[in-house]
């Protein structure tokens, strides 16, 4: 129906359209979150369900892929004017936490329905136990604020007024809610015009035919990347810090098999489900879009020209065990799942890494913390809550650039709002915000600097929720040579007697005159940083990125008095330069934590609790790291498991063979 040229064209006018929802819905939301940190989607979608058309400079990048097949099948009886939404994780799995409410909205042409206009809204607050209800030490979906499976939100037009009142009663700034959410259909509404306009241009017939041919583009596109890539499996860990509060690590891994135009993502051998909100809900969707976003950087860095649309998962295939951390069973929490998420792109960069290593960089932060305040305006005497900026990491070392300072790649959609903007809305003061030296990893390219960001309340009782917080134990990799980078941090009163270091928590409450500090993670540098040209570094010590010392340990340049000295860093290199090591570079933490936790200890807990009940899984995690010290190695694993089921008889039989396996 479309040649070439005029499907480029046809593309063309979806991504304008979807760009005129994202302009509607920014431009009319009330949270700032929405309106300025531009958490949300738009998206046109085809009569089965796929997304076509997405914005590019608006909103959120995780969801080209988003089906929303399931969610429309839920109800029956679409009528021109109707709105259906569901933020419920388990209902249809197109929502993956509560805070995330999804809307679509049938288009109608000749009395038939030949697209849908869609896109999400992330919610400043859905109740909950926890102000913006989402916090790592939630257990149980139940705590994470009310959920509402697919269901009719606008009737012909009239929003349903019951439907509004729940929210109302169960949110704590239902103002904020309400107005997001109509700001979406009033986008969603924009959409619907741009649709018709499209089927009046092209034809009814060339519009439904243009739809699937983008999709069929977008596939070929990604095909192509692949066959370009050689045919093999690759395996990548990588940890998030703690799968519970102040627990052990959550380990993910992945097994990328490439054949042909086709790629397997096995992630088998990854944790179990937690007992905490760190759980991914893809309901074992082989093409998730929440599993494939690392997918979709991979695919645009190698081709920024690709289409983005659901077409781009067809050639990939995910497998996620049933009751593990990437499929989790209700009622597991699920409201931490972008911080299991970004440890999960770090998985999937590192795979395509070793497919690809001349085209792609070292990791990024990934810990994109999402800071969240409530808090009393004693102007007003009201209780206020909003997003605070994110504290969102650098970039990766790039095969010909340092990684971009404090936006780090795969959350780099997640804009700052201007100090002035937050400090009207609410009552705090910032002190700090700007790029942390010496953050980024060392290397011929560096890595991108970390964020650090502090301010102060004034009001007691004030509640921070500081979401994805990561990073402070295991860095992001290095690569080729590169360097891995900085630690995050969060700090309670910097500088003060009652300094307090908070690690990892997410939930704070903090009293009249506390500072709170957080830092993100940096970005992993690329390369052998003895490469790096001299004047570079000496920029970047001007520029205050590097510090004189770092320049000299790191990159062995000697400064002084500002520049230099040519003599003494030609002499410092020689003696610093040794044999390259392996092509990741992940830190003295992790490579400690894997001296006792070896690839084969892992791989042998993880057989363990697969053959356990998805309920006891975690429990019996628990229990055999408890009794891992002094021990290393599978054999140690097996010592410890066999002391856990001496302790707990209760536990049925593992299916796994452990004995076998440790020897």
């Amino acid at each position: 129906m479309f040649d070439p040229v005029n499907l480029q064209v046809f593309a063309n006018h979806t991504r304008a359209a979807a760009e005129n929802m994202a302009y509607t819905l920014q431009r009319t939301a009330h949270s700032a979150f929405v309106k300025e940190t531009e958490d949300f989607t738009v998206m046109l979608v085809n009569r089965r369900g796929d997304t076509f058309g997405v914005p590019m400079g608006l909103g959120a990048t995780w969801y080209p892929g988003l089906t929303y097949t399931r969610a429309i099948e839920m109800i029956d009886g679409y009528k021109p004017g109707d709105v259906a939404f569901t933020n419920d994780p388990y209902s249809c799995f197109v929502a993956t936490h509560a805070p995330d409410t999804h809307l679509w909205k049938p288009v109608f042409y000749d009395g038939e329905i030949i697209a849908w206009t869609a896109g999400h809204i992330h919610n400043t607050d859905m109740g909950g136990a926890v102000p913006a209800s989402l916090s790592r030490a939630l257990t149980e979906i139940h705590q994470e604020g009310i959920r509402f499976p697919p269901m009719k939100l606008v009737n012909e037009g009239v929003f349903d007024e019951a439907i509004l009142k729940v929210i109302t009663t169960n949110v704590r700034k239902p103002d904020l809610n309400i107005g997001d959410m109509k700001a979406l259909v009033g986008a969603l509404n924009t959409g619907e015009r741009k649709i018709l306009a499209m089927v009046e241009k092209f034809g009814k017939d060339a519009f439904l035919a243009g739809t699937e041919m983008l999709l069929d583009h977008a596939e070929a596109q990604a095909r192509a990347l692949l066959r370009a890539m050689p045919d093999g499996t690759w395996e990548f860990v990588d940890y998030a810090d703690e799968d519970s509060v102040e627990a052990n690590p959550c380990r993910l891994k992945l097994t990328l098999t490439i054949r042909g135009d086709e790629a397997i993502l096995d992630f088998t051998g990854s944790d179990p489900q937690l007992g905490s909100s760190l759980n991914v809900p893809s309901g074992g969707d082989p093409r998730h879009t929440m599993l494939l976003v690392g997918v979709y950087y991979v695919l645009y860095t190698l081709n920024p020209r690709i289409l983005l649309n659901t077409g781009l998962t067809r050639p990939f295939t995910c497998i996620t065990p049933k009751g593990s951390v990437l499929n989790p069973v209700s009622p597991a929490a699920v409201g931490m799942r972008s911080l299991t998420c970004a440890r999960l792109r770090s998985v999937v960069f590192g795979a395509f890494c070793q497919a690809v290593p001349d085209r792609l960089p070292a990791a990024p932060a990934g810990n994109n913390c999402i800071v969240n305040v409530m808090t009393t305006d004693e102007r007003t005497g009201r209780t206020v809550i909003a997003a605070v900026n994110p504290v969102v990491g650098g970039g990766g070392g790039m095969p010909h650039r340092d990684g971009t300072n404090g936006s780090g790649a795969d959350a780099a959609y997640l804009k700052n709002t201007p100090i002035e903007i937050t400090e009207t809305e609410v009552p705090i003061e910032f002190v700090k915000y700007g790029l942390a030296r010496d953050s980024g990893g060392a290397g011929r390219w560096r890595g991108g600097l970390a964020t650090e960001m502090a301010f102060r309340v004034f009001t007691p009782d004030s509640r921070i929720t500081a979401r994805n917080r990561d990073r402070s134990f295991f860095r992001p990799w290095g690569f080729l040579g590169g360097r891995a980078a900085g630690l995050s941090d969060m700090v309670l009163n910097p500088g003060r007697d009652d300094y307090r270091r908070l690690g990892n928590i997410d939930t704070a409450t903090l009293q009249p005159g506390d500072v709170l500090e957080i830092r993100s993670a940096g970005g992993g540098g690329r390369g052998d940083p003895l490469e790096r040209e001299v004047w570079r570094v000496a920029r970047d010590v001007a520029r205050g990125y590097v510090s004189p010392a770092a320049a000299a340990n790191d990159y062995g340049v000697v400064i002084r008095d500002g520049a230099a000295d040519d003599a003494a860093t030609e002499a410092l290199r020689a003696k610093m330069r040794k044999p390259a090591t392996g092509q990741f570079h992940y830190g003295p933490e992790r490579e400690g934590y894997e001296a006792q936790w070896t690839r084969a200890a892992y791989d042998l807990l993880t057989d363990i609790l697969a053959g356990l009940p998805i309920h006891w899984r975690f429990f019996a995690k628990t229990e055999i790291f408890r009794r891992m010290e002094g021990r290393s190695g599978p054999e140690g694993v097996a010592a410890a498991f066999d002391d856990v089921r001496t302790r707990f008889r209760e536990m049925p039989e593992t299916k796994a063979t452990v004995k076998e396996a440790a020897e």
